[in-house]
C-alpha cells in the first residue's frame, strides 16, 4: 500500500512570520498538534505543539514570537508513492509520529501519521513498531538523554 492511500490531504499550512498565537489557534481549529510551515510555495519547517511549549513558553517567549523562531527547519518527508510499511519503519527510526507528504515536485500534498497508517493498513504492527521506537525512554524525565525531533 502507498502513502497516498493513507495520508490526510486536508492540511493547513502556517507562514513562518505568523505568531505562535496564530499557530496555536490553527492547531485548535484543526484539532491537530503539528503544522507544516510554508513560504513561497515551499515547505520550510514544521511546528508542533511541543515546539510551542518547550522552545517558546518554557523559554519565556511570548505568544507574539514568530513561528520561524521556534519551528524545526530540518524537515523530514516522504513521497506519495512510498510504501506505507517502509515509511512506518522510517518514522520509528526518526522518532516521528507524523511526516509531511510531498509529490515528486516536492510540493506538500498531505501528512501521514501513525494513526493513518494503522487505520488504512488494517494492521497495527507497522505503526505499533514505529510507536514503540518513538516511545523508547529518551527524555530527561525518563532518566535518559533528550532527543531532538
Amino acid at each position: 500500500m502507498r502513502v497516498a492511500d493513507a495520508m490526510s490531504r486536508d492540511v493547513r499550512v502556517a507562514n513562518p512570520d505568523q505568531s505562535l498565537i496564530d499557530a496555536a489557534k490553527m492547531m485548535a481549529e484543526s484539532d491537530c498538534g503539528v503544522l507544516p510551515v510554508g513560504e513561497n510555495d515551499r515547505l520550510v519547517g514544521m511546528l508542533t505543539d511541543r515546539d510551542i511549549v518547550v522552545r517558546a513558553i518554557a523559554q519565556g517567549k511570548s505568544g507574539d514570537t514568530r513561528i520561524r523562531d521556534v519551528m524545526s527547519p530540518d524537515v523530514k518527508y516522504c513521497f506519495e508513492e512510498d510504501d506505507l510499511d517502509d515509511v512506518a519503519r522510517n518514522m520509528g527510526d526518526l522518532q516521528m509520529r507524523r511526516l509531511p507528504v510531498v509529490n515528486r515536485d516536492k510540493r506538500l500534498t498531505g501528512i501521514v501519521s501513525l494513526g493513518d497508517i494503522s487505520i488504512t493498513s488494517g494492521e497495527a504492527q507497522p505503526a505499533g513498531e514505529a510507536l514503540s521506537s518513538i516511545s523508547a525512554p529518551g527524555s530527561q524525565h525518563a532518566g535518559g538523554q533528550a532527543r531532538p525531533h
